[in-house]
């Protein structure tokens, strides 16, 4: 089904990438319903889960632009989290039962900052029970829903930064910049373990996905507006500017028609300086239409095979 809304005699397509502002207590799975409802049951997804108690920017993608997603998904996070000292709980969060209290008043603000600054940079993190990530093809959740606790193996991650804002009794507030994967939750919980008083995320607000900020992001209420007056298509983000870190290169008009049936061409011109071999690069016509993405060919020097079509074959007369 194509993405689009009609706007008198015109159609107004709807690929694009809406980002929420997603309130607390809304999975990001209600939000992708909530928006293929409001849209006519168009293909909708989402890039980055955001677990129901958290708050802050979930883009969603719209029509075509979810054959993007792979690209977004890899995008660092900003967050603001509440660590809370003391009270350790089965979930890493506020939202799990507590199993131990100790208390935390003697640890001082110098200690806080000393072992927060232990994890900032590469390091290796075990995701947490209450978590969607599959050991032997089942989630994690479900096997912590049932009383068991299951081997699951250490991941690599990389927080960029990781700056305390405020120090509040046993409340401390965090700035954090962090790779694909981090678990927020578990990194507070490894803090605290750190500290001695063990800890839970008391609160999370996402700030950021990548180049986009919660600023950008509209809630619900705003969204449902704009999609009865018929102006949620001025909010969308593009397509092109979700790949605009990818390295593009232009296609003659003959290599056009072959991207857009999702064939493979010879490189028009000299693979960009700036992007590695391995990766992908933007497809563009001479005219700056975003066509598809575009691997290299592992075998064939100067082969670039059609990875992702994204543009529709415009009709000719």
């Amino acid at each position: 089904m194509i993405a689009s809304i009609h706007r008198g005699r015109h159609t107004v397509s709807l690929d694009g990438i809406l980002l929420v502002n997603k309130e607390a207590g809304w999975t990001s799975h209600d939000v992708v319903a909530k928006v293929r409802g409001l849209l006519g049951g168009v293909k909708v997804g989402h890039a980055g889960t955001l677990d129901p108690a958290a708050t802050g920017v979930l883009p969603v993608l719209i029509g075509r632009a979810t054959r993007v997603a792979e690209y977004v998904v890899g995008w660092d996070k900003e967050y603001r989290a509440v660590l809370r000292l003391g009270e350790s709980t089965d979930t890493e969060d506020a939202t799990g039962r507590v199993l131990a209290r100790i208390d935390a008043v003697t640890v001082s603000e110098t200690a806080i900052r000393e072992v927060i600054a232990d994890f900032r940079g590469p390091q290796r993190q075990v995701p947490p029970m209450y978590s969607a990530v599959k050991v032997g093809g089942r989630p994690l959740y479900k096997a912590a829903r049932a009383g068991k606790t299951v081997e699951r193996p250490e991941r690599t991650i990389v927080v960029h930064a990781l700056d305390v804002l405020a120090v509040d009794g046993r409340d401390i507030t965090l700035r954090i910049v962090c790779s694909k994967g981090t678990y927020i939750r578990t990194l507070c919980a490894d803090i605290g373990r750190a500290l001695g008083v063990g800890g839970h995320l008391l609160a999370l607000e996402r700030l950021g996905v990548g180049p986009w900020s919660v600023t950008q992001a509209a809630t619900m209420r705003q969204i449902v507006a704009e999609v009865e007056s018929g102006t949620i298509h001025e909010r969308l983000l593009t397509m092109s500017q979700a790949l605009a870190r990818l390295p593009s290169m232009v296609v003659t008009d003959e290599q056009a028609r072959i991207v857009l049936h999702g064939g493979a061409i010879f490189q028009s011109e000299p693979w960009p300086s700036s992007a590695d071999c391995s990766l992908a690069i933007r497809l563009e016509d001479k005219g700056g239409r975003l066509l598809g993405i575009g691997v290299q060919d592992a075998h064939v020097p100067g082969l670039i095979k059609t990875h992702k079509v994204l543009a529709e074959i415009e009709a000719t007369n």
